[in-house]
């Protein structure tokens, strides 16, 4: 490769590159890695979507087989704590009644998620390129339910089932396209090496239209400054058809805007801001999610709900009461100031209750189901 290449070029080879992406040799997760997110912080994030799953499928009728699918789980814990719920309510109980399948890139993420929630015992590695094993490269069986878990490289290897379908801080991580108007004409942002430098990056404009240029800022008219993700528009159609075809309905938690924002490529290490083109591969790249964006791309199979922040929705699903429950059984003050400390860094102001937001899908065929039986956490939406 030679000459400038696009911020999607360099973000696929600085998180996903096989021998030496950021995602694929370490756990970037917690307090020891270079950001922390929020099932790490408290038990109460991945309890209340628990509670808003079984909500939502009770409501649908409870439909068997279920599949709980997860987009980029971490290091495994929402699911973990989901799946804990699950157990301690009865939910899924049926034999085959749940599926979990796991759409993750990296190995080293899988093998930490299976480590998470898995019974070690049970865990097989698979060679994807096999066709009798259907993309799937691992499978395992739950500690907690004894529900089978899959892994994939990539959602379309997914069995077509009903489906509940999560997404915590996954779009924000894949790659984008960035654009910058000059005049009348959409340039591409371009990374290249500086000049007099082996080493040194630098931002570039493209001397000439590229083809994401040219294909991506059509009729875009209100920005001078434009983030595009195509792997997120592919994503979502893919999403939009099954939950179409198949049934279900999907919730994305991430730090985002609704259309309102144009520069937010950027680089986190250590929990700081990093120069995203400093030393790639030590530091996470993220750029936030552009929830109209996601709206848009679904709008003719899906009807979309959000977003709204992750504080409105904990308070709507009364994660309050479920606080004042664990306070209550707290064998000592330490505990205790754990889980406040962990609630008011989920539901505060000035920390992640309205940096991030919530957005849920459903199929356009529940348009007046929902209208008469609203969706939880969200009741507050017109239509």
């Amino acid at each position: 490769m030679c000459g400038p290449i696009s911020i999607a070029d360099y973000m696929r080879e600085v998180l996903t590159n096989p021998k030496s992406g950021y995602y694929m040799k370490n756990d970037v997760f917690g307090q020891q890695g270079d950001f922390i997110t929020s099932p790490e912080i408290s038990q109460l994030f991945g309890e209340i979507l628990a509670v808003w799953t079984i909500s939502e499928w009770q409501k649908l009728g409870k439909p068997i087989p279920c599949q709980l699918v997860e987009f980029g789980p971490g290091r495994g814990t929402m699911l973990k704590d989901i799946l804990r719920v699950y157990k301690r309510l009865g939910i899924f109980e049926e034999e085959e009644g749940l599926s979990v399948h796991l759409v993750e890139v990296s190995r080293a993420m899988s093998n930490i998620q299976a480590e998470m929630i898995c019974d070690e015992n049970s865990v097989k590695l698979l060679d994807e390129t096999n066709p009798s094993n259907l993309g799937c490269y691992q499978t395992a069986l739950c500690k907690q339910t004894s529900a089978p878990v899959f892994w994939y490289s990539d959602l379309q290897f997914v069995p077509k089932l009903f489906s509940i379908v999560l997404a915590h801080e996954f779009f924000d991580a894949l790659p984008i396209h960035k654009f910058q108007k000059v005049g009348n004409e959409w340039k591409e942002v371009l990374i290249d090496i500086a000049e007099g430098s082996e080493t040194e990056l630098r931002f570039v404009l493209s001397r000439s239209p590229t083809p994401a240029s040219v294909l991506l800022t059509k009729n875009e008219s209100k920005h001078d400054h434009l983030e595009i993700s195509p792997q997120t528009g592919v994503i979502m159609e893919e999403l939009a058809r099954r939950l179409e075809e198949n049934g279900g309905f999907a919730l994305v938690i991430d730090y985002g805007h609704n259309g309102d924002k144009t520069d937010t490529f950027r680089a986190f290490k250590r929990h700081s801001l990093h120069d995203p083109l400093v030393d790639p591969g030590t530091a996470d790249l993220t750029a936030d999610v552009d929830f109209s964006y996601l709206r848009k791309v679904t709008a003719d199979k899906l009807i979309s709900l959000g977003p709204i922040t992750q504080r409105t929705f904990l308070s709507n699903m009364h994660i309050d009461t479920r606080l004042k429950m664990l306070l209550a059984k707290c064998p000592n003050m330490e505990t205790q100031n754990n889980l406040l400390s962990g609630y008011h860094m989920l539901t505060d102001q000035d920390k992640m209750g309205d940096r991030f937001k919530m957005m849920a899908f459903f199929p356009l065929v529940l348009t007046e189901f929902i209208k008469k039986f609203p969706v939880a956490g969200f009741e507050d939406i017109k239509y």
